[in-house]
Formats: C-alpha cells, sequence, structure tokens
C-alpha cells in the first residue's frame, strides 16, 4: 500500500521553506554553493538554487556529483555500476557546500558523498539539505536542513517523485503488508 505524504504544492511549499532557512544562515555570495548528489538531489540543489535568485536576485554557485564509486556497497549494487558526471565547475576550497539529496535514511550516501567531495579540495564547511530524513541512521550523519522528518519502519519505502526525473513532484510511503 502507497501512502501519500506530501503532493506537488506541499513539495513546493517545503522547498520554499528549506531555501529560507538556508538564507538565514548564510549570505549569498562565492563562498556558498549547493552541490547535488545524483541523481535526485540534484534536481532538489536546482530548485533550491532557482528559490534562492528569486528571492534575493543572486546567483549561487552549482555543482553535481557522482558517487557511485564511493559507495561502500558498490559490488552488492551492480556488477557493472553505471558512471554519471560529477560536475563542479568552480573550486571547493574555502567554500561553505550544502550537499543536497532527497532522503537520509542510513547515512552511507552521504559518508560516500563526502568522500567524493574530499576528491576536489578543502570546503571550510559542508552541510546537508535533505527532503525527507527517515531515521535509522548506522553513521553519525545529520541533516542541517530538513523538509520532513518521517519516521519509518525499516521495511518501509520512501518515493520522492520530482517532475524533472519522474514526471511528476509527490513524496509517498511504501508500506509492505505482511501477507
Amino acid at each position: 500500500m502507497e501512502k501519500l505524504i506530501k503532493d506537488g504544492e506541499e513539495l513546493n511549499r517545503t522547498l520554499d521553506r528549506m531555501a529560507h532557512e538556508i538564507l538565514e544562515k548564510h549570505e549569498i555570495d562565492n563562498t556558498l554553493a549547493l552541490v547535488g548528489i545524483r541523481t535526485r538531489g540534484i534536481y532538489i540543489a536546482r530548485r533550491l538554487m532557482e528559490k534562492i535568485k528569486k528571492i534575493t536576485g543572486k546567483d549561487v554557485l552549482y555543482g553535481e556529483l557522482d558517487i557511485t564509486l564511493y559507495r561502500d556497497d558498490l559490488s552488492q549494487v551492480a556488477e557493472q555500476p553505471v558512471l554519471k558526471a560529477t560536475n563542479i565547475p568552480f573550486d571547493i576550497t574555502g567554500k561553505t557546500i550544502i550537499l543536497t539529496d532527497d532522503v537520509l535514511y542510513t547515512g552511507r550516501t552521504i559518508r560516500s558523498a563526502l568522500a567524493a567531495l574530499s576528491d576536489f579540495g578543502r570546503p571550510s564547511r559542508i552541510e546537508l539539505a535533505v527532503i525527507v530524513d527517515r531515521g535509522h541512521r548506522e553513521l553519525p550523519i545529520k541533516a542541517d536542513y530538513v523538509g520532513k522528518n518521517l519516521p519509518t519502519a525499516k521495511t518501509e519505502i520512501v518515493h520522492i517523485k520530482l517532475k524533472e526525473y519522474d514526471g511528476e513532484d509527490s513524496i509517498t510511503l511504501l508500506v509492505k503488508n505482511n501477507d
């Protein structure tokens, strides 16, 4: 059974709020950058970037990060992993990086992203923005900006759909029946 958590309008309001939270903590200058973790994290970063520009009239640095080769479960995921482009067209050294992703679960994706990011320089600070924090952390990682805290069972699955990738915006929770 799939349960709707947020529809497209609610997801948009969530991103608006997150953009405002980022602006409460940061000046928009060339020291702040949004870096999206592939795949859905890049669309979240783009939307936050657009919302921040709409509010402030200023551009935010933007990059895309592929963590495939940094995953600690790579051999379990695929025999032939599909690599996608990392595109960070600026030096991250000394910058505040806001990593963006869709769901924070065990923390392993973020650990991989931190390892990948370190190959590009030494930021002064790294923060994390996620649409959903579902708990069940295996590593000591905490998001700085959270769209929705959603306690889940380990057997449940959080689906975030974004129109740029999935054709629609929504957050749903797949609850498996014990049949």
